[in-house]
């Protein structure tokens, strides 16, 4: 948690692999200042969600995607191109704000 308050100022984006990240993140980020939406969003890979600090500021943008283990991986549940994409879009979303 502290990690998440001190990258607070410059984080922009955050990329959840699997569902139970995706889960495990939402608290940790609340706690770390920024508001999440209730109903809480539901996973999904390629998912973006906005996030808002809770103080008006320091906003940034939950994405989501499948684990990269070798269940999802070997079945092509997750492909290399998929992988990219997602990653590709955080790191555009961070350096646009």
């Amino acid at each position: 948690m502290q990690e998440l308050r001190l990258l607070r100022p410059t984080v922009r984006a955050v990329v959840a692999l699997g569902a139970f990240g995706w889960q495990a993140t939402l608290p940790a980020l609340v706690e770390a200042g920024w508001s999440v939406p209730r109903p809480r969003p539901a996973f999904a890979h390629g998912a973006r969600v906005p996030l808002d600090g809770a103080d008006g500021r320091g906003g940034l943008d939950l994405f989501g995607c499948f684990h990269v283990s070798q269940r999802n991986t070997f079945t092509g549940r997750l492909t290399p191109a998929m992988l990219r994409e997602v990653l590709g879009t955080a790191a555009r979303a961070a350096s646009l704000r």
